[in-house]
């Protein structure tokens, strides 16, 4: 029994070393974003924040033009359209909706919408869905080419945007204002919690609120290209028509899973400038913002985040590589970017760590054997990294706090251990669609069913 027991203390502490080291200098890394955050806070002084009233008056015409790549949606799409029509305080936007010829589901709900106001464009492709969305979007970039040249109008800027956003009525107004001058303007994107799935649709709150108002400020602040939300942004279309001629004829990369998070990167480094834009909206508190139902269900979470770290992470490491030469500090952000299979690796050597520890704990218990004392070492890495933690969980309160309220808030705490089981779920498929494809599977639209909300029901 003795060397049973003496077999779990080495497992035990050999996995928690590992992960305490680890998780040591994750949380330092995030550390040094925090303090970042807080010198360009303090270099930008106590300036009240750009309000849409403020916003300069643009200088250039042209029409906004707003993608919306549609697979499989015909339960939002018709209340997306018809709210977008409604909300949008812009004299001059057509919505181009792209379809496919095998989901008459969707190609009706759309129709029905579009047949009652020409300012929504129906564009279905040539091929049956589904592709994948940059190969929708591309399909919409063509024929939005052939309306220009028909038609003889200026585009100012494509907004990108998906089939369950609930838009922001100010926000093309935002957009014709600030993308003058710039190759891209992303706004944040704040989801809604779910009801009923406050813990599982939540975690995307804290999240993003955590993402869209620290993260992309540090990023941009020092010079790091900025990834695109793929929704909620404004490019101009001049750099889309650069990349489009460089890559033969499309702007969308249609082999990518996260052709957003790429085009973003791109943009930069063909030298764009782009614009995280926080612009109060003249409410209490109110952003000028993207607000939309996230998976409310840990299937589907599940799903969606091995989706993001199979693009990002895996497949993204290999399409986008570092593009030498470059700013350190977009190395250290696509570093960052690409640490989520390394994350969950350490993040499950813990919790095995934990269990060993408990089993040898429970052993020693059983046949009166006192408790084999911690290493000093071991007893500094376990101090410090709890005081990170603590540190971590207060941050993530705030930023949830501040944009969804002091309730939020508070469920953000059990949140966070939703949020990495998800992630440790999630790994695994990632790995695995990341093998199918280095094994010659093309990409596909691994999407998740989407719900529109009853607006009279948020806040």
């Amino acid at each position: 029994m003795g060397g049973i027991i003496a077999g779990i203390d080495v497992i035990a502490r050999e996995l928690s070393l590992f992960a305490a080291a680890e998780l040591l200098i994750g949380g330092l890394d995030d550390l040094l974003v925090d303090l970042l955050y807080l010198i360009c806070r303090f270099r930008r002084g106590r300036t009240r924040p750009l309000t849409v009233a403020a916003l300069p008056a643009p200088r250039q015409g042209g029409r906004m033009v707003v993608f919306i790549p549609a697979w499989d949606e015909s339960a939002v799409i018709a209340a997306m359209l018809t709210t977008a029509l409604q909300r949008i305080a812009h004299g001059d936007y057509r919505l181009y909706v792209g379809l496919y010829p095998n989901d008459p589901a969707t190609i009706a709900a759309a129709a029905r919408v579009a047949e009652r106001d020409d300012r929504i464009r129906l564009v279905i492709g040539s091929r049956d869905g589904p592709t994948t969305k940059a190969d929708c979007l591309n399909t919409l970039w063509h024929a939005l080419a052939r309306d220009c040249a028909a038609e003889g109008f200026a585009v100012k800027a494509i907004v990108l945007h998906d089939a369950e956003d609930v838009v922001h009525p100010a926000e093309l107004a935002v957009f014709d204002s600030l993308i003058e001058g710039r190759a891209v303007v992303q706004i944040p994107v704040l989801p809604l919690v779910v009801p009923g799935s406050r813990l599982v649709s939540g975690h995307y709150a804290d999240e993003f609120a955590e993402s869209h108002h620290k993260q992309l400020v540090v990023r941009t602040w020092i010079g790091a290209g900025m990834p695109l939300a793929g929704t909620g942004c404004a490019i101009a279309p001049a750099m889309l028509a650069a990349i489009a001629a460089a890559r033969g004829g499309d702007p969308f990369d249609a082999t990518s899973l996260t052709e957003d998070y790429e085009l973003g990167l791109r943009i930069a480094e063909l030298g764009g400038e782009g614009l995280f834009a926080r612009i109060a909206d003249g409410t209490r508190g109110g952003v000028v913002a993207v607000r939309a139902f996230f998976p409310a269900d840990l299937v589907s979470a599940i799903r969606q985040k091995a989706r993001w770290m199979t693009g990002i992470a895996l497949i993204g490491w290999d399409r986008t590589g570092w593009a030498r030469p470059m700013a350190l500090g977009d190395h250290w952000w696509r570093l960052r970017d690409r640490r989520g299979p390394l994350a969950m690796l350490v993040l499950a050597a813990a919790y095995l760590g934990l269990f060993a520890e408990a089993g040898a704990i429970l052993a020693r218990w059983v046949v009166d054997a006192p408790l084999a004392p911690l290493p000093p070492a071991l007893w500094w890495l376990f101090a410090i990294n709890a005081l990170l933690l603590w540190w971590r969980l207060v941050v993530r309160m705030v930023f949830t706090g501040r944009v969804y309220g002091w309730r939020e808030a508070l469920w953000s705490l059990p949140r966070f251990v939703i949020g990495n089981f998800v992630a440790l779920a999630a790994a695994p498929r990632a790995l695995i669609r990341y093998i199918f494809v280095l094994r010659g599977r093309p990409a596909v639209w691994d999407k998740t069913a989407h719900h529109f909300p009853d607006l009279s029901l948020q806040p």
